[in-house]
């Protein structure tokens, strides 16, 4: 694990919003020493039982190295594109980047990606109460199946007492490789990229697939008895919705995509791409066996893929190696819809959380329409617009810039189109509004339904449930009243199917968010399937007006307006970089 050492405090998000205005250029040159070093490259790696294949790769790993920071102070991450001819950026999943702009790693919203040979000095603050599991991922192509990593935010006063941490980090493995994935997703017609081969745990993985048997070596989580661990669930998978449990041990869920819960017991977990828990987990204190097998298997697909890890109370040292079961330790639910909807609480201990917005106090409901549309390429659609690579032509944080924001996306026209600016393709919003953000799914042209893990950059959502059908306030309103749980903040939540076909058109199934607009800034939100990503999957929201979009000035970013601009360093060049939160001398205050 990689620690970064501390750079300087801030105490409040707000000021350091304001702050910007006072961002200054500066050389990151020799002296300057990031807090760590990311180094992506692509290599040959065989996973599991499949035959090796090109995959990016961090520092050499897949996933790479965990980066553990701590809330309230910022941190500058380097990250070199050693890859001879691809693109990438690095997103940093779920924490808020309203206070560097350019640092979110979306490469169709806040930034120009990062060329071959080049790397980019990226900003990172995290604000106290952000506390929690996240991870780091490309934002490019298909990249992130692999090109991933876990990022853990330390805080001084934890609300739970644990004996030891571990991560339970999920990823997919295909047997194709990324570029033949992203050409088939694009293609007409559509050439799918396969159902994932195997569901990896900490970078192993073994059980069948569809019905084939794969017997490669699984891993370990290596425990004691009577102890209680918090185990780090991260859904770094590309496509698949995971259902898991540990024979003979249940969970109590204590914190969900960095907000800490009330603790909540359950017997299994359902982790979408994109969603983190955390859970604690008491260990026997008088084991029956050595081993207890962790048993997971992807849910609302064609065919079912199932892997193990093992809960090893053995002696770590020497390790011991595993294997598959012979016959299955455990029967997983199926599909469970509304998975801990109306039944999570968040914790009394949450002082940083703003109070929910009452349903009264909403002040515009949009609802965001997604359908699968079947003219030539298969594409996902938004209230009828996909945003994919192919448009915009740059990114649109850059564009506004780049054209003094004449481009900036009309509210007229948003209010006349559901929400949408139709001739941007953008989503506006004003800081102070109060949104309710209807998710709705829908039939698609052939009439099928899918499941979809949305996920928010910028601010935190209140997730207010799920249900078939379309979305009703006050019928929703009343479930809350009724229920045991009250709505928590999330960045990445489901979207269900409650039937596999309907009417084309037909509304069937919902996702409601309420959120108040307090950080400016461009912002995405879309599904976290990689493939339905690449398929236009994807929504751009401007919050703010343009003074508040592009609070810093032109000048002094000029370095992020041009793709390869000066604001990247390779073997040659020192970059020169805004630092926005520093708004002088990088060793100020370390």
């Amino acid at each position: 694990m990689i620690f970064l050492r501390d750079v300087f405090a801030v105490a409040f998000f707000l000021a350091s919003y304001l702050s910007l205005t006072a961002a200054k250029t500066t050389c990151h040159n020799e002296t300057f020493i990031p807090d760590a070093i990311l180094r992506i490259t692509e290599g040959n790696l065989a996973q599991s039982c499949y035959p090796s294949k090109a995959t990016v790769l961090v520092n050499g790993t897949s996933p790479g190295p965990a980066l553990t920071i701590k809330q309230g102070y910022t941190y500058w991450i380097r990250v070199y594109n050693d890859m001879p001819i691809k693109n990438l950026t690095m997103h940093w999943h779920g924490l808020s980047m309203a206070t560097s702009p350019f640092s979110d790693g979306t490469p169709l919203a806040a930034q120009w990606p990062i060329p071959a040979g080049k790397f980019f000095d990226y900003e990172i603050h995290v604000p106290i109460g952000m506390a929690g599991t996240y991870f780091y991922h490309s934002h490019v192509g298909f990249q992130a199946v692999s090109c991933a990593g876990p990022l853990i935010v330390e805080e001084n006063n934890v609300p739970y007492k644990y004996d030891e941490d571990k991560i339970v980090f999920l990823q997919d493995v295909f047997t194709k490789d990324d570029s033949t994935i992203e050409a088939g997703l694009i293609s007409s017609p559509l050439v799918w990229s396969g159902e994932t081969s195997m569901i990896l745990v900490n970078g192993k993985g073994a059980g069948s697939a569809n019905g084939t048997a794969c017997n490669a070596s699984l891993a370990a989580l290596d425990v004691q008895p009577g102890k209680t661990y918090r185990l780090r669930f991260i859904g770094s998978t590309a496509l698949t919705l995971a259902s898991l449990a540990i024979k003979g041990h249940d969970m109590t869920v204590i914190e969900v995509d960095g907000s800490y819960t009330e603790p909540h017991k359950t017997s299994f977990l359902q982790i979408a791409t994109g969603q983190r828990y955390s859970v604690l987990l008491t260990t026997k204190s008088k084991p029956e066996k050595s081993a207890y097998y962790m048993q997971i298997e992807s849910r609302e697909r064609p065919t079912l893929t199932r892997s193990f890890a093992v809960l090893n109370y053995g002696v770590p040292s020497p390790p011991s190696i595993f294997y598959p079961p012979p016959s299955l330790p455990l029967t997983l639910p199926n599909i469970t819809r509304g998975f801990l909807d109306y039944e999570l609480k968040p914790h009394h201990a949450n002082k940083h959380m703003a109070r929910m917005p009452t349903a009264a106090e909403v002040t515009r409901t949009i609802t965001m329409t997604v359908h699968q549309r079947v003219d030539g390429p298969t594409m996902w659609i938004q209230n009828s617009y996909p945003w994919t690579e192919s448009f915009p032509q740059e990114p649109y944080l850059v564009s506004l810039y780049k054209n003094n924001a004449s481009n900036f996306p009309s509210m007229d026209r948003a209010l006349a189109n559901h929400g949408i600016d139709p001739v941007t393709r953008v989503f506006p919003a004003q800081i102070g509004e109060v949104l309710e953000i209807i998710i709705q799914n829908t039939g698609a042209d052939r009439m099928g339904l899918d499941v979809h893990p949305f996920h928010a950059h910028g601010a935190h959502y209140w997730d207010l449930g799920s249900g078939n059908g379309t979305y009703n306030q006050s019928a929703n309103e009343a479930v809350w009243a009724n229920s045991t749980g009250k709505p928590i903040k999330r960045d990445t939540s489901m979207l269900y199917r409650y039937a596999t076909t309907t009417g084309n058109g037909t509304a069937m199934g919902w996702r409601a968010w309420r959120l108040e607009v307090t950080q400016p800034g461009v912002w995405m939100i879309h599904c976290h399937i990689i493939q339905h990503m690449i398929m236009g999957m994807q929504t751009v929201w401007v919050m703010g007006n343009a003074e508040e979009v592009m609070k810093a000035d032109r000048l002094e970013v000029e370095g992020y307006l041009t793709y390869g601009g000066d604001v990247l360093g390779d073997e040659n060049r020192w970059p020169s970089v805004v630092e926005f939160m520093s708004g002088g001398n990088w060793t100020d205050g370390q």
